[in-house]
This record gives structure tokens, sequence and C-alpha cells, in this order.
């Protein structure tokens, strides 16, 4: 009969060898884990540099950076209104990763007006936080003498013949819109000339190859102040912070837009819940720091933090007023 023998037990030495190993390769995995869980995170920009909404979205990831402890880096996927941008965030793994600062054109309006737009927010995003409402705004550029609303309806009318050409950050957005109601109000020939977002539009407005153009506050304020191009009204049921001395359309006679468009970040569908949570925290805390609420308010954003419930709320309400707005001016998606 073969003689059997047992498995001799591991000298004091070798069971600890054998734990060192098993502890290495514990370390080693969560190495992964935690690299996994802080690498770089990419804030999406659906416009060029250069702009109000890729200005506004480097002041927040500077101080996010700190928060949360990660790199966080502006990237900026220009076109199509946003929708570049938007269609990567929904390409994006739903890890914590990548995120979408965006304001209403992309979020609300684009499903509105272009009938495929490659994305779907109630299915594709989940909103994360909002951080402040703005207003848009009518700026002529310093080819023309006009000092209010009144004198450049007056400019059209006589150097124009009741012809105006007004530029417009993207094609079928709200500004694009704003101009036609703006020509129907003062009974002028308004046309939009669309581009590829605020950057370019305020380029030409500087040059004086377009007379005028609507966009949001943070597009003109800086030229504003420095003079070489005035805002002349903005919309809104109340005079901005930044800009007290100029009136509202709805002083001029132009009511009913009192519901003003947000700011807000967006995930991909499936974001974990504590993920977002913690991001929408650390914004919480970065727009309360004085610095970062003065910097944004001076470019013309109301700062109020939002919840990610209070911005899925917001953006919803919004896409409903405009929809109404939209369908009125037999406007049809294109």
């Amino acid at each position: 009969m073969t003689p059997s023998f047992s498995k001799p037990a591991l000298p004091p030495v070798g069971r600890f060898q054998s734990l060192r190993r098993s502890l290495l390769l514990c370390a080693l995995l969560l190495s992964g884990v935690v690299q996994a869980q802080t690498g770089t995170i990419r804030l999406l920009v659906g416009f060029p540099p250069g702009g109000g909404t890729d200005a506004i979205a480097r002041t927040l990831a500077e101080k996010l950076k700190d928060q949360l402890g990660t790199p966080v880096i502006v990237e900026n996927r220009a076109g199509a209104g946003g929708q570049i941008a938007a269609q990567a965030l929904k390409a994006a793994a739903p890890d914590g990763t990548t995120f979408f600062l965006s304001h209403d054109h992309t979020i609300s309006i684009l499903p509105l007006v272009v009938k495929n737009p490659g994305f779907e927010p109630a299915r594709d995003f989940v909103a994360v936080a909002g951080f402040a409402t703005f207003v848009n705004a009518l700026a002529v550029s310093g080819g023309t003498p006009a000092k209010s609303m009144n004198d450049y309806v007056a400019w059209v009318r006589n150097k124009g013949a009741g012809k105006g050409t007004v530029g417009v950050p993207a094609p079928a957005s709200v500004p694009e819109f704003l101009v036609k109601i703006i020509g129907q109000k003062y009974a002028l020939d308004m046309q939009a000339a669309p581009y590829r977002g605020s950057a370019p539009m305020m380029a030409d407005m500087l040059g004086n190859q377009i007379n005028a153009g609507v966009a949001s506050i943070p597009d003109f304020i800086e030229n504003h102040k420095a003079g070489k191009v005035r805002i002349v009204a903005v919309l809104g049921g109340t005079r901005q912070a930044a800009l007290p001395e100029v009136p509202t359309f709805a002083e001029l006679g132009l009511a009913g837009f009192e519901d003003v468009p947000y700011y807000g970040i967006f995930a991909p569908a499936g974001t974990p819940k504590a993920t977002i949570e913690r991001f929408s925290q650390a914004v919480a805390k970065v727009v309360a720091m004085p610095e970062v609420h003065d910097r944004l308010t001076t470019m013309g954003l109301t700062v109020g933090y939002m919840t990610a419930q209070q911005l899925a709320t917001r953006e919803h309400a919004y896409a409903q007023t405009w929809a109404r707005i939209i369908k009125a001016s037999g406007f049809q998606a294109q």
C-alpha cells in the first residue's frame, strides 16, 4: 500500500510571506480602484474658448479641483450649439469622470428645434447641480451711434430702411427667436445671423462687421464695460445687478419673457447617485465662495445653487415655456 503523507504546515516565515503577498495584491487592487476614482475629471463645454460659457466653466473648474481633490479640466467640444458636447456626454462612461456644463440652449432648446439632436436629455443625462440664472440682452456695436434701444430702432429705420441684421450665437436658439420678436415689436425687418458660438459673433461686432447681437450678458459684459459694445436692453423681470442702468424689455413694452435661462451641470445617465451628490455638494461650496460669487456676478449671472432635483425641475419648466413660444412662432424643427 502506498503510504500517504499530509502536507506539512507552512513554517512561520512561509505563512508570513504568503500573507505579505496577499496584502500586496490587495494593495495593488485598491490602488487601481482609488486611481480610477481620483482620475482627471473632464468638464465638457459646448462652445469655443473665449466665450462667456467657457469663462464660467474655467472659474468653477479651478475651485472644484480643490473641493474634489481631483484635477478638473475644461474640454471644449464646440459646434452645433453644444450638440457635439452633448453627444460626447451621452457616449461617456457613467463613472464620474465626465460632466457637462451647459446653459439652457443645449439641454432645453435644441431638442425642440432639431429633429434628431443625437441625445434625449430625460433619457441620456442626469442633472447634477445648477449654479446660476442669467438673461439675454441686445447689444449694439461701436459702429452704430445708438446709446439706447430707441436710438437703435431709429437708426435701423433711417440707416437701414427698416432692415437690420443681428448676430446670434447659434441657429434656432432663444436669441434667434428674440430677434424675430423684437422685429415684430418695432415693425422692423430683423434677420438673425447665426454664429458658431458667441466668441466669433463678438469678434465681428468688435470689427463692426455686424451692428448688433443678442446673447447672454456674460457674452457681452466685459466689452460693454470697456465701451466697445453697448448693451441697450435686457430680458427678465427686473434690471440686472451688473447693469443697473440698462432697462428691461418689459420696461420697453415687450413683456412675457420673465422666465430666465439657467446654467447647470449634467452627467451621463447611470452615474452613481453618490458620485452626483458629491459633485453637487462641491458645486454648492464653490459658488458660496465670495470670490467665485463676486466673479460670476460681475459676469452678469444671478448666482444661486440648485440641487440636482431643483435643476431637473427648472430645466423641464423652461423647456415647456419655450415649447409654447416656438410653436406659436410657426417654427418647424429642422
